[in-house]
């Protein structure tokens, strides 16, 4: 029972399941009454939703709508509608729109609808002030309501007969603006507006004028009044007077200046007149100027003077501008067309002018110190004119020029320049020196100095070197000529070489020659000899008025094997090194000779014991053959030497000579060498003598005993000696 419900409920759900299926077709965006409002009017942006059901039952709608992708407005229904509105549109308004809805776990998004508001809002201008005084500034302030920033701020200041002047304010995060405009001299009534601008895409939308401000400009001071006496025909040494003179509203750091070619005369403050007088003179003809300044407010009147010139400047001669010292001098100071002044002559001085004589001529006996600037001065009537001032030049006469190398050494090396300095003990600037190398020469003006600075750059090997210079000025003494001063011309060094002799291998405690020597360079030549090392060690060293050196090393020895070089050098300071050689030292002939003894003498007789070991090894192979030949005799010997110690005291033993025998033989064969081994055996018979056992004379029997004889090859000697050994078991 339980089963059949359980399959019941199953198959109810999924019946339940399949009515509730779903798709969403599309999502609409749409604006009305359009995508253009006007600013001011209603708006409403709706949002649809088309969705398939496969029967009819309830879903919930979230609905969302955006504008430049913030959120707006949402709302939660069971329909697929849903409407925001804007009762009032505003430029703010202006944007993108989309919308999104959301059912049942799944979301569509509308495409994207462009929504412009035309128009905007009309500015409001505020100023501060009704009423500014001159060179004070009106302060506005421009707003736009409800509009959403960035917004430009158009300002505009206008007056009668002139052209608006605008001011642009950018505002990035606010809708109104603050300006000053400044109040200039001559503003009388001023209004003032503004306007808005917006950017819509890639346009710009401008809002109405403002409201229109009137501005009223007040005087803080009249225009100034400028008085001058006498008003015309004013001529030199007459008083001039001056009077500047305003009307304030307020006395308020009012200051008045009078100025003269924009040069300040005089100037007064916190007072409403400014008087001014002087001795008139030509320079004090110009262009005045009375301003009156209060704060930013400034007012000018100008008047334009003439000055009629009592007499022309003074002018002053001289006999000569340029003499010898100790000649006479005359100045004389004039004025054209007028005879009736005062003259004084002066000497111009940096700090002072120094007077030399009230009257219009001067005469003195010139000197060096003479040389200078003067001038004469002329007054009438209290004017004094100043003439142009005279130069006067007084030369001493050059003295005899020296001409020297700047280093010192009167020398040069080849391929560098020369400098040569000519010189005077005295002698008035400016002096004209010139410089003769052979028939050429160049000359050279110092202004204020006696010496002169000569550079040769062209320096020959075959230059004989010969300099002078000569020196002359204004004097009429003409030119003075130094003493000829000769130049050595030094040569670097060039290509050095080092040789040996002998070369490259040299016998131990034999003498070698060294040769450091170059191919050009000037006397004398500084040789050093290194042999190379970690630290190059100096072998040799000897300066010589030669293009060679030589150094004789008496002992060579095997620590002086290595790689030598050489370096010259002379006065030109120029270091040439030679390719290295490389020197070997090897044994002397004696040297070879006892190494030979002490190493091939052990060496032979290590193998002369090899050899005789070798022969006695072979020789002791081959002793059993001859001990069985000798058994017989050597048993019956040894029997009677035993019979005969038994029997007789004066027993006589032959083993002594049978050892010297076998001695013998054996001398014979060592020195016989190898040749025994290739010796022919050979059998001989020989007498044995043998003693009575009752000490009898000794009885000669004859015996025959067979005996290895070796015979050597060539058969020329042949050893007849034989030799038995007795044994103690011989019979």
């Amino acid at each position: 029972m339980y089963l059949a419900l359980l399959v019941i409920f199953l198959q109810c759900s999924e019946i339940c399941t399949q009515k509730r299926v779903f798709t969403f077709n599309a999502v609409h965006i749409e604006v009305q009454p359009s995508a253009k409002v006007e600013n001011g009017a209603p708006m409403s942006i709706i949002c649809h939703a088309d969705i398939s059901k496969s029967t009819d039952f309830n879903l919930q709608h979230n609905i969302t709508i955006f504008k430049d992708g913030k959120l707006v407005f949402m709302s939660v229904s069971g329909k697929g509608d849903a409407r925001y509105e804007v009762p009032m549109a505003r430029s703010s308004h202006t944007g993108d729109y989309q919308c999104a809805v959301e059912a049942g776990g799944k979301i569509k998004h509308s495409d994207s609808l462009h929504v412009w508001v035309t128009g905007m809002t009309k500015p409001i201008l505020i100023a501060e002030k009704k009423e500014v005084f001159e060179g004070e500034v009106v302060k506005l302030r421009c707003e736009l309501p409800e509009e959403v920033p960035p917004l430009y701020f158009v300002f505009q200041k206008m007056k009668v007969n002139s052209t608006p002047k605008q001011k642009l304010q950018e505002e990035l995060y606010r809708n109104f603006s603050v300006v000053e405009f400044p109040v200039d001299e001559g503003d009388d009534i001023l209004q003032f507006d503004c306007f808005g601008k917006r950017r819509v895409r890639f346009e710009f939308e401008t809002s109405l004028t403002s409201n229109k401000t009137l501005i009223t400009v007040k005087e803080p001071f009249i225009k100034p009044t400028l008085h001058i006496k006498p008003s015309s025909n004013i001529t030199e040494g007459k008083e001039i007077r001056f009077e500047c003179s305003t009307v304030v509203a307020k006395m308020r750091d009012i200051e008045i200046i009078l100025l003269r070619n924009k040069t300040i005369l005089s100037s007064v403050r916190d007072q409403t007149t400014l008087k001014y007088s002087a001795v008139a003179t030509l320079e004090d003809s110009g262009e005045y100027l009375c301003k009156v300044e209060e704060g930013k407010a400034s007012k000018t009147t100008t008047h334009n003077v003439v000055v009629t010139e009592l007499f022309p400047k003074p002018i002053l001669t001289a006999s000569m501008n340029e003499l010898d010292e100790h000649k006479e001098l005359t100045l004389s100071c004039s004025i054209k067309d007028f005879q009736n002044a005062s003259f004084s002559i002066l000497r111009k001085h940096s700090s002072r002018d120094i007077l030399l004589r009230n009257s219009r001529n001067l005469t003195m006996r010139a000197s060096v110190n003479d040389t200078g600037s003067y001038i004469c001065k002329a007054e009438v009537n209290r004017i004094v004119k100043e003439s142009k001032p005279v130069t006067i030049r007084v030369y001493a006469p050059v003295s005899m020029p020296s001409i020297s190398v700047f280093s010192g050494l009167p020398e040069v090396v080849l391929g560098r320049p020369l400098n040569l300095t000519c010189c005077l003990m005295m002698g008035t600037p400016p002096i004209t020196f010139t410089f003769y190398k052979g028939n050429k020469n160049k000359k050279k003006i110092v202004t204020n100095n006696t010496c002169a600075a000569f550079l040769d750059k062209d320096i020959r090997q075959n230059d004989k070197g010969q300099y002078k210079c000569g020196a002359k000025n204004h004097h009429s003494s003409g030119m003075k000529t130094s003493k000829v001063l000769n130049i050595t011309v030094i040569v670097p060094i060039r290509n050095t070489s080092l040789g040996s002799v002998p070369y490259g291998v040299v016998e131990d405690g034999r003498e070698t020659t060294f040769l450091c020597s170059v191919e050009e360079g000037s006397w004398p030549i500084h040789f050093r000899i290194f042999r190379k090392m970690d630290r190059d060690i100096l072998l040799f060293e000897r300066s010589e008025h030669a293009d060679r050196v030589v150094w004789q090393k008496k002992e060579m020895s095997r620590q002086d094997t290595g790689t030598y070089y050489c370096i010259a050098s002379n006065r030109a300071n120029v270091s040439a090194k030679s390719h290295p050689i490389t020197i070997n030292v090897i044994l002397a002939s004696w040297q070879k000779g006892v190494i030979t003894a002490f190493v091939l003498i052990p060496i032979a007789g290590v193998m002369i014991l090899a050899v005789w070991w070798f022969w006695c090894k072979k020789k002791n192979a081959k002793g059993p053959s001859m001990e069985m030949s000798r058994s017989a005799l050597a048993t019956n010997s040894t029997s009677e030497k035993l019979s005969r110690q038994h029997n007789d005291g004066d027993y006589y033993s032959g083993s002594g000579y049978i050892e010297d025998g076998e001695n013998h033989m054996k001398s014979t064969d060592e020195n016989k060498g190898p040749d025994l081994e290739s010796a022919e055996v050979e059998y001989t018979e020989v007498e044995v003598s043998t003693l009575d056992p009752h000490r009898a004379p000794v009885q000669k029997g004859t015996e025959t005993v067979y005996s290895e004889i070796r015979k050597a090859n060539n058969d020329s000697v042949e050893n007849r000696h034989s030799r038995i050994q007795g044994r103690p078991d011989a019979t």
